[in-house]
């Protein structure tokens, strides 16, 4: 490690991405996950982290959302942790391993409005897309816009008012071509799928041939899934 680095190591050390407490060397195998979150992470299992919604083959997530992934990913989304991304690409990717049929020829994301986009500095979706893209070395594509600003899908409990909501929100952007495509969408967290099916509608409706969805989280409760020591 170059002096440089030690200075920065020092000034800012490294912490957990999901408890954030600080990370010692050797502790995180690089990964910034600390070897007590990588043990106890409520982890989804190849049945259950399967979330069903219209226009979708199929939607997996590698983790529920409770607890300290809620708290990581709400640092990702509002305080500027975009390097999250590349830690939780690797959790996604082990998932898609559990699951050989999801094939993609592309990979995009739900994007945000231009208004939540300004406010916020960076889509977070965006970031975690480009993070699988690296890993899995697939051809990104912002192939979505989204039309109008709406309310944040987390403020409507009611499945209903979640598709309300976003029914029309999204279109194609300009020129895209994707007929006869395969494509992985990507999005932070999956709750009833509401948001995802209205994207997966607009990409089928453009000529593509099947939509998979992945998402660092699900909505729902379980019990902890620790990952089995190697």
């Amino acid at each position: 490690m170059k002096f440089l680095d030690k200075l920065i190591e020092l000034a800012f050390p490294p912490k957990c991405i999901f408890c954030h407490k600080l990370l010692w060397r050797g502790d995180d195998d690089g990964d910034f996950i600390c070897n007590s979150c990588e043990n106890n992470l409520p982890r989804t299992t190849t049945a259950n982290g399967v979330t069903t919604a219209d226009f979708i083959a199929k939607c997996v997530s590698p983790l529920f959302y409770r607890d300290n992934v809620r708290e990581s990913i709400h640092r990702f989304k509002f305080y500027r942790c975009q390097f999250y991304s590349t830690p939780y690409a690797h959790l996604i990717r082990e998932c898609l391993d559990n699951h050989p049929d999801i094939k993609f020829d592309y990979i995009t994301w739900v994007p945000l409005s231009k208004k939540r986009y300004r406010n916020r500095g960076y889509d977070q979706a965006q970031c975690l897309a480009e993070a699988l893209a690296r890993l899995f070395d697939i051809p990104l594509w912002g192939m979505l816009k989204k039309t109008r600003h709406t309310k944040a899908q987390s403020t409507l409990k009611d499945k209903s008012q979640r598709r309300a909501n976003i029914a029309g929100a999204y279109a194609l952007s300009h020129g895209i071509d994707i007929k006869g495509m395969s494509i992985l969408l990507v999005d932070d967290v999956v709750t009833t799928g509401s948001t995802l099916s209205e994207c997966a509608k607009v990409l089928l409706l453009g000529g593509a041939e099947r939509i998979y969805c992945v998402t660092l989280a699900k909505a729902g409760t379980s019990k902890v899934k620790a990952k089995p020591k190697k």
